[in-house]
């Protein structure tokens, strides 16, 4: 399947029983969820996913179990986040074998690659599978920022193809635009700047919010590239407190918490994160029920 990397992609949070055991059963309740409202691909072990906390067999059995029950509606993607490059290409060919059409593939984790490094990274990693690449590029997070100069280097591997684009300045979808054209699509993978990315020509949304509200998500989307700016902002601006809990350090607590008071999905998270208590979640909890009781018909 190809990707035409277009159009709402969640970052789907990975499900877990109370004994921290994968919860297949709630992770397909939030899939048929995410499907139902019309997104256009689906993402494995991202770090809403808590991608550091998963083995390797796991995330292969989350990918198999997926596209089971996609059944070639939306492609499924894999996450790379790896700290050696030895680790990253093994998984990489792992999730290809196991029958992932795409991988999001972060920089070193831990290290921080230089220039050079930083390119080989993704050469190599692209060189050892045929899959489509999306680069994903958040400095603020990860400390490494994939520059425009580093994308030069990179545009001749057919395989690397679009760009998470995480660096909280909306203005690099210009730079992108205005330096390769549409050789990367461009995707806005922070939720609070969506809206602005999509009308200065993101192509698509990797979404984290979505999770918990995904005919919002994919609302927004339609109606902004449809041209129906002040209809899509009219959602986003209801949507934007919740938005608001993507950009923080337990937005995957926060999330979870989301999708468990929409009724498709658990807070269970696996250590060394914890579950919220006390004022903490009574706060979160209070943005999350405040933005369902004023929740838009659409």
């Amino acid at each position: 399947m190809s990707i035409q990397w277009k159009g709402v992609f969640p970052a789907l949070t990975t499900k877990f029983t109370q004994n921290d055991q994968l919860d297949f059963h709630g992770f397909e309740k939030n899939l048929k969820a995410q499907l139902e409202a019309g997104v256009n691909g689906i993402i494995i072990g991202g770090s809403l996913g808590e991608a550091s906390t998963l083995e390797n067999q796991e995330k292969v059995d989350l990918i198999k179990f997926a596209l089971e029950k996609v059944n070639g509606k939306v492609p499924v993607i894999m996450t790379i986040a790896e700290g050696s490059t030895r680790h990253a290409t093994t998984l990489a060919q792992e999730a290809e074998k196991a029958g992932a059409q795409g991988l999001m593939v972060l920089p070193p984790m831990r290290y921080k690659s230089d220039h050079r490094e930083t390119v080989q990274f993704y050469k190599t990693i692209a060189g050892a599978s045929s899959l489509p690449i999306m680069v994903y590029n958040n400095p603020v997070d990860y400390k490494i920022e994939v520059t425009l100069d580093m994308f030069a280097e990179l545009a001749d591997i057919k395989n690397i193809q679009s760009v998470k684009e995480s660096t909280r300045d909306v203005s690099n979808v210009t730079r992108m635009i205005n330096r390769f054209g549409d050789r990367f699509k461009i995707l806005c993978g922070v939720d609070t700047l969506a809206l602005e990315e999509l009308v200065l020509g993101a192509d698509g949304w990797v979404a984290g919010l979505v999770c918990a509200f995904p005919k919002e998500t994919v609302a927004i989307y339609q109606l902004t590239k449809a041209g129906k700016v002040e209809e899509a902002l009219k959602i986003y601006r209801w949507f934007l407190p919740l938005l608001e809990l993507d950009i923080h350090p337990k937005l995957v607590q926060y999330i979870k918490l989301a999708e468990q008071e929409t009724g498709i999905g658990t807070e269970w998270v696996r250590a060394p994160r914890l579950t919220l208590i006390g004022e903490e979640r009574e706060r979160v909890l209070n943005t999350i029920r405040h933005g369902i009781n004023l929740r838009p018909k659409l």
